[in-house]
């Protein structure tokens, strides 16, 4: 199964450095969270990316073109015709296909630019903007046992994020924004997807998180997997700077994999 990641938006909430680059490209431990999201997935034995790009999308090409450049040790020899020499060549076993979904696309819109890349197969769909330490085996087994069309990962944490309500079998029974008198149950992205999802997305207008959640929910083929363990977005240059606290004390919750 591929992974599709959405990274396209403009992440006005993070400004700062966002007016630089795009939001997954925000860098934790020098590292864009994009890379963390990444290897999350590898950990996993996913390999195959498809990157739903739109604001500023030329810089995420570019950081994989150059990607061997960013990660190895290089000798420029002006010297000799100017030689490039690369010591320990340090790569991943990753094929990505970045899309440019558009500037302005919302994100079903985004997802629906992307159906000729993934065909008639499941895949994975998430946010290019937050890390986890979600057991994807375990997401997909349950999501295969359901047969529903999509199953998203659901954590307890108090965010601006689409608030689910949740039956007792699992299944999402409502769909709707946050407000004031909620719990923190909400939308943490980590999505798998049947590619019948195709079916309710209409064109760039669509945003994922309204009509098509909630026409999902109310047929009942939106599943919830609830999370209970580390969940944080990047919303906010507060919320980066507590991931780099976390990735700073060599104990961040979302690295499964090994150097």
């Amino acid at each position: 199964m591929k992974a599709v990641i959405l990274a396209g938006g403009f992440g006005t909430r993070i400004s700062e450095e966002s007016y630089l680059k795009p939001k997954p490209m925000i860098e934790i431990g020098e590292q864009p969270i994009l890379w963390h999201i990444m290897k999350g997935y590898t950990f996993y034995g996913i390999n195959e990316f498809i990157i739903c790009a739109g604001y500023k999308q030329h810089v995420i090409k570019e950081w994989f073109s150059d990607y061997f450049l960013h990660t190895s040790d290089i000798t420029f020899d002006f010297e000799n015709d100017n030689k490039i020499i690369i010591h320990d060549k340090r790569t991943e076993k990753w094929k990505v296909t970045v899309v440019d979904t558009g500037l302005d696309t919302m994100t079903g819109g985004r997802v629906k630019r992307i159906q000729k890349y993934v065909k008639d197969e499941p895949f994975y769909l998430t946010y290019g903007d937050a890390v986890s330490n979600v057991d994807i085996d375990k997401l997909t087994a349950f999501h295969k046992k359901h047969g529903k069309c999509v199953t998203l990962t659901s954590v307890s944490i108090a965010q601006q994020k689409g608030v689910l309500n949740i039956d007792k079998n699992n299944n999402i029974t409502a769909f709707r924004e946050k407000d004031n008198e909620d719990g923190a149950v909400v939308n943490g992205g980590f999505m798998v997807c049947n590619p019948e999802i195709f079916n309710y997305l209409k064109d760039d207008s669509t945003i994922l998180e309204q009509e098509p959640m909630r026409k999902l929910a109310s047929e009942g083929e939106l599943k919830s997997f609830f999370h209970d363990g580390f969940w944080q977005c990047m919303d906010t240059k507060r919320e980066k700077d507590k991931l780099e606290r976390l990735w700073a004390s060599g104990k961040a919750p979302w690295k499964i994999w090994e150097d």
